[in-house]
This record gives C-alpha cells, structure tokens and sequence, in this order.
C-alpha cells in the first residue's frame, strides 16, 4: 500500500509546482476595495485577457463558446487560514475549503466570464471579478451539459447567495 507522501510532491520546496502564465486580465478594477466578489455581480462589466504570444495558435475554435472558466493565480493575495469569515456570512467563520475566499492554500481563482470576441492577442470577455493584471494560468471553455448540474447542492452558500449582487471586496480579501 502506498503512503501519501509517497503520491505528493515535496510542497515545502518552492518549486515543486510552478506555471508560467499564458496572459493577464486587463480589468477596471485597480483596487480590491469595492470589487465585486463572484462575476455574477459584474455581469455588464467588460475586460480582456492579454495573452503570450506563445499561445495565440490555442485559440483555435474558442470563438464558438459562449463562456470561459479563466484559472488564475491571485497574486494579491498573501498568506491563508484554515477558517476565514466569508463574504457572504460575517457571523461566523467557515473552512476555507467551503467558502470563495481567496485566501486559500494555494491562491487559485476561477471566474466563469462571457467570452465577447476572440482575436490573435486577447480575449474580450464581460463579467469580471479580477483585479487588472491578475496572471491568467489557463482557460477553459465553459460547456454546460458538462460543467452545470441539475442535483447540485450549494450548501450554506444555499441562504445567503442572493446578497452577491450587493456585497463587495473589503480589507479581508488581500493585501
């Protein structure tokens, strides 16, 4: 039988994992403070993705999508805990695991954004929740019989989801 930490890099070595980021988001928000916290609260905001030119040949069909999952490291954020009080429940704190907190083992966002056009150096999208210059790792189309699903549970996120659209980035979300 295999241990764990057999199957496991060695995560106190710095780079036993590492990406190079194919692009970043060019966003209106240039602070966290007063940044909306889930795209759904943003669904009119408009920005782009620069992206490297190493992979402008990668775009190849994208523009068939309606919606992309953008994997981004959030490169404001330092430092994690295992319990935060989230955004949408100020009176007690939850794992991080369960919550959106960027404040997490590893800071790894995903933002499902509308894809508005494609071309050779970016990607127009609309519905933003990143900060501009936010590092894009990879992107992936949205497809819904895939990524939506009809018996999905949302947890205590189930009583509070409807204030997203009210609440914004405070001092507990970066630096």
């Amino acid at each position: 039988m295999y241990g764990r930490a057999s199957l496991l890099p060695d995560v106190t070595d710095p780079a036993a994992v590492s990406y190079v980021p194919i692009g970043v988001v060019r966003s209106p928000y240039g602070r966290l403070d007063g940044m909306p916290l889930q795209t759904a609260a943003a669904p009119e905001v408009d920005a782009t993705v620069e992206l490297e030119p190493r992979v402008h040949g990668a775009l190849r069909d994208l523009d068939g999508f309606s919606h992309l999952w953008l994997v981004v490291h959030l490169h404001r954020v330092t430092g994690w805990q295992p319990e935060v009080v989230p955004f949408l429940d100020d009176e007690r704190p939850r794992g991080v695991l369960a919550t959106r907190s960027p404040r997490r083992p590893n800071p790894i966002g995903l933002s499902l954004v509308a894809l508005r056009a494609v071309a050779p150096d970016e990607l127009a999208i609309r519905g933003i929740d990143l900060l501009d210059g936010t590092p894009v790792l990879d992107v992936k189309p949205y497809v819904p019989l895939f990524d939506a699903r009809a018996d999905a549970r949302a947890g205590w996120f189930g009583t509070a989801a409807g204030r997203v659209h009210s609440v914004r980035s405070d001092d507990r979300y970066g630096a």
